[in-house]
């Protein structure tokens, strides 16, 4: 009777797991085992594990359901590790697929379409907002601004939008279904910012000018009303029963 108790104490807690802090063998010890890589994986994992879950049990402050490691050698390790891949999955595409170089450009000739790099597209995109420009008759039906201009002010206006969020949102949400108006409205953002740079490229979408110029601002309205309409009805949905312990932790406001 006495060992199935034991046996349960071991699996409930991790003790007799791992050896205790002041017993933790060193890096010539490990290397010396011989119970080989899937142990001592499992070993460092369940460490890991308890020491969390005694770091939850002797803390007060619950607000933040997460709990950091020691940067050397878990981060390390791991950052080390995701670097490594993505720096040979690099190096192997650059010697599969070598980049094709064309004809030198014609510095006489000004090329038909000019675009800039794909990632400023929807910046580009901000400077044919041209049919939005007013005109007022009290300037006789002339415009306040030039097109151009009036492109440049539309850049600043949504860089500025985008730079004070952070301030107008000082919510400490993780996921979201917990502000669904913040979520949905990054949802829109991002709808905006491929169809205007569409709108960018427009010479080279076989669609009709205006057509495209009115789906680059009801797509991601329609985005923004969607996504908040699913989000809501979320809250009360499965990810509640999916993050149990998560939101009973700290709910939702």
């Amino acid at each position: 009777m006495s060992d199935t108790n034991d046996d349960k104490d071991v699996a409930a807690d991790g003790t007799g797991i791992v050896a205790p802090d002041d017993e933790t063998p060193t890096w010539r010890e490990r290397k010396e085992r011989t119970e080989g890589l899937s142990r001592l994986t499992y070993e460092y994992f369940e460490r890991a594990r308890r020491e969390d879950q005694d770091l939850r049990i002797e803390s007060d402050y619950v607000e933040r359901d997460v709990l950091a490691f020691p940067t050397w050698p878990h981060e390390m390790v791991r950052n080390l590790a995701l670097t490594s891949f993505f720096v040979g999955m690099i190096i192997f595409l650059a010697a599969a697929l070598p980049p094709h170089i064309g004809a030198p450009a014609n510095s006489t000739q000004t090329p038909a379409v000019i675009l800039p790099d794909w990632y400023l597209y929807w910046s580009f995109g901000l400077l044919k907002l041209g049919p939005l420009n007013p005109e007022l008759s009290l300037l006789g039906g002339s415009k306040l601004m030039a097109d151009r201009a009036y492109g440049v002010v539309a850049n600043i206006v949504v860089v500025g939008f985008i730079s004070i969020v952070p301030f107008l949102n000082k919510g400490a949400a993780r996921r979201p279904v917990e502000q669904p108006f913040w979520a949905a409205l990054g949802v829109g953002g991002v709808v905006f910012a491929f169809t205007i740079s569409a709108l960018a490229v427009k010479n080279l979408i076989s669609m009709n000018s205006n057509l495209l110029f009115d789906l680059a601002f009801l797509l991601p309205i329609a985005a923004t009303c969607l996504s908040y309409a699913v989000l809501k009805s979320m809250r009360e949905g499965y990810m509640f029963e999916l993050n149990r312990r998560y939101y009973r932790l700290r709910p939702p406001k």
